[in-house]
């Protein structure tokens, strides 16, 4: 089984500039690549092959003598996720690859010759750099990816591989449905409500304030750059406690419960309702739904997503009566049929749960109602690749 660790790493000054270097250059022969691809296609409808874009790197190097500076397979691998992109693109599970920014994430990877010594990764052509292993790991190593962010700081992520089979599925002895919201983030079908933090509208005001200041400073100044990496580091800020949030429940979720089951939510539509877009982004549905897919399958439970136009809100699970009309400011009603009295979350998790029990009894993917859904154009993938949480902060068994 494949899994994947994550430490942050601190350069030395000169190390910096190494890497600086390396991102560049990775950055460049994508833009380069990706460009041939798109002029090649117009002029003949065809694409380019990973091997034909990796053979284009010694006439390059003969031409750019900074394209040396880099390892070599870091060169190599930029073909490869080209190549990898465009696939995904064409199998409907990612967006037409796009060209790179050096204000963005920067990142470089490595196939091989990558050894740990200690509190120190040994990288080729950089050396060796203090690295923070909070946490050990057993395997061979795969691959490993170097990364920058926007705020400053170095992480490189680890691929390993442990040789272990890929766990059994445990005994289903207790399921729970999730229906998540905005005003609560998460419903469960046992009536436990888990409250939106709202992370992002606590650092509204300072991040439109750091905006503000950015605006005003003259373009390609020293300043300007200070004042971006202000306003990189409060978003930076926002998604980690949002990533830590969303962590810790998916891990308590997936301990107390050997199936786990979902609605399958048109996130990309929904948040073409200009009145809620900031809000359902801010929430991160689609990030918790992929840490439960991927934790309960490392784990043997079961994951399944209900489809989405299954009427849960609508339903009473004690009668299946069905209303017709039900808006989003009803929060709880009555059933005209036995008179139980919902609370419109708990009892849409209720039905979830009954749903997907149902689903797995029959042993089939049927629904009762609205049938299978299309999900051309879904972007996120889980890779196989699995983060490993045993012995962090997180991991809370």
């Amino acid at each position: 089984m494949y899994k994947a660790y994550k430490y942050r790493i601190y350069p030395t000054s000169e190390q910096e500039i190494l890497l600086a270097k390396s991102f560049g250059c990775a950055r460049w022969f994508w833009n380069y690549a990706l460009n041939l691809c798109q002029e090649t296609y117009k002029n003949t409808g065809k694409g380019l092959s990973r091997g034909y874009i990796q053979g284009l790197l010694p006439a390059l190097k003969k031409e750019y003598e900074w394209l040396k500076d880099p390892y070599s397979q870091c060169l190599q691998v930029v073909a490869l996720n080209l190549s990898t992109a465009y696939k995904n693109f064409f199998d409907k599970r990612a967006r037409l690859p796009r060209f790179k920014s050096k204000h963005s994430r920067q990142s470089i990877g490595y196939p091989q010759n990558v050894k740990f010594d200690g509190d120190y990764i040994n990288l080729p052509k950089i050396g060796l750099v203090h690295c923070r292993l909070h946490r050990s790991f057993e395997g061979d190593i795969k691959t490993v990816t170097v990364s920058r962010n926007p705020d400053g700081k170095y992480f490189v992520s680890v691929r390993v591989d442990d040789c272990k089979a890929n766990p059994k599925s445990v005994a289903v002895n207790k399921a729970v449905g999730i229906d998540v919201g905005l005003s609560h983030f998460a419903i469960t079908s046992d009536g436990s409500k888990f409250d939106n933090p709202r992370y992002f509208v606590k650092r509204q005001r300072n991040l439109k304030r750091k905006q503000h200041k950015l605006s005003r400073k003259k373009k390609g100044s020293q300043n300007r750059k200070k004042a971006r990496l202000a306003v990189a580091k409060v978003h930076s800020k926002t998604a980690r406690c949002r990533e830590d949030f969303l962590h810790k429940l998916s891990r308590k979720i997936v301990n107390e419960n050997q199936v786990i089951a979902v609605e399958n939510l048109n996130i990309k539509g929904m948040v073409k309702n200009h009145n809620l877009a900031k809000a359902i982004s801010d929430v991160g549905w689609g990030m918790f739904c992929t840490m439960l897919k991927y934790k309960a399958e490392n784990e043997g439970k079961t994951y399944i997503e209900i489809d989405r136009f299954f009427p849960s809100s609508k339903t009473c699970h004690v009668c299946l009566n069905q209303v017709e009309h039900l808006t989003l400011d009803v929060r709880a009603w009555t059933c005209k049929h036995c008179g139980t009295h919902h609370d419109r979350d708990v009892n849409a998790a209720i039905n979830i749960r009954n749903e997907a029990l149902r689903i797995l009894a029959l042993g089939t993917s049927a629904f009762a109602c609205g049938g299978d859904v299309s999900r051309r154009g879904k972007t996120s993938v889980l890779l196989d690749a699995i983060p490993n949480e045993s012995g962090s902060q997180r991991c809370t068994a």
